[in-house]
């Protein structure tokens, strides 16, 4: 029987293109000239740190890298924007973290989306993806553009088309 896979995934080289393009463009900025801003990538855990003096910065380094990301056709959708706090000094620290793989809610969303449609396909739920299933091929197109066109909080991929 022919399926698919969706999950959402971030490709990590193009992430840490991402993250490096734009802690360039913060360094060339005049408004960050004498400033004390970092902007780092922990590869490991998917945390982007931020720390800066003010609010203002703060926004400016989440716009550049929301636009850095855009530029490198990742979704920005993937980030998790945690809370600001209070580092050391008058500084401030915010954690980014990038969702990787559909969690529960969003899988959930996801299929009973699928079967809310009335399409003669199978959908279940696989650790942090969920799988179609179906007898024909167009029905499986017919799944993926459904979920194209519906916004369930996270990017979409749609992997493994098998026969």
């Amino acid at each position: 029987m022919p399926s698919f896979d969706i999950v959402s995934k971030v490709d990590a080289q193009t992430l840490d293109n991402a993250i490096n393009n734009a802690k360039k463009e913060i360094l060339n900025r005049f408004d960050f000239n004498g400033s004390k801003s970092t902007v780092e990538l922990d590869k490991k855990t998917n945390v982007v740190t931020i720390v800066t003096e003010d609010d203002m910065r703060l926004k400016a380094i989440e716009g550049s890298i929301i636009s850095r990301m855009m530029k490198q056709n990742l979704d920005p959708k993937s980030l998790d924007f945690g809370d600001e706090q209070q580092a050391s000094g008058n500084m401030i620290r915010k954690e980014i973290s990038i969702k990787e793989g559909l969690d529960k809610d969003a899988a959930k969303k996801v299929v009973a989306k699928i079967k809310a449609s009335g399409l003669k396909v199978q959908a279940s739920i696989m650790d942090d993806q969920v799988r179609v299933t179906a007898k024909k091929i167009d029905d499986l197109q017919a799944v993926i553009n459904l979920c194209r066109n519906e916004d369930f909080g996270q990017p979409l991929q749609y992997i493994n088309m098998r026969n």
